[in-house]
């Protein structure tokens, strides 16, 4: 009786979410991560998507707005590096963590909330601090 309380997902509860998906929405997670999420990270996120995944102005807004709605339901941060996980081979996870360091530079400012951020998000993508700190100076 009450183990399917705790075992069944409720109505449009976690679905299966793209790694592009789940790029945008650490992308979001992170600028949001310093309570400042500025008119300048939205468009460094949204030329970052574009660049990325080759879409179009209005097309990296749209992935992006979807990546808001994702990012302020999603409980915790592992939903997202493991869908990035499954679809991107880890010699190309440096690419995704200098990425997430465009997004956080974008402002100019680094805080310890990002700074942070970052490391736990090196760490789930399997990405060390030595190589987190290349992929910093080379965005």
């Amino acid at each position: 009786m009450f183990a399917s309380l705790f075992s069944s997902k409720s109505p449009g509860s976690e679905r299966d979410i793209s790694a592009s998906e789940a790029m945008a929405a650490l992308m979001v997670r992170i600028a949001k991560s310093d309570d400042d999420y500025s008119a300048t990270e939205i468009a460094r996120i949204d030329a970052v998507l574009g660049l990325l995944y080759q879409l179009s102005a209005d097309q990296a807004a749209k992935l992006r707005q979807t990546a808001e709605a994702l990012e302020a339901e999603a409980p915790d941060t592992v939903r997202f590096t493991r869908a990035i996980k499954e679809e991107v081979p880890y010699e190309e996870r440096f690419d995704v963590v200098r990425a997430l360091w465009h997004v956080v530079l974008a402002d100019g400012a680094r805080d310890s909330e990002e700074d942070a951020l970052m490391r736990l998000l090196a760490s789930l993508l399997g990405v060390n601090d030595r190589d987190s700190a290349l992929a910093r100076k080379q965005a």
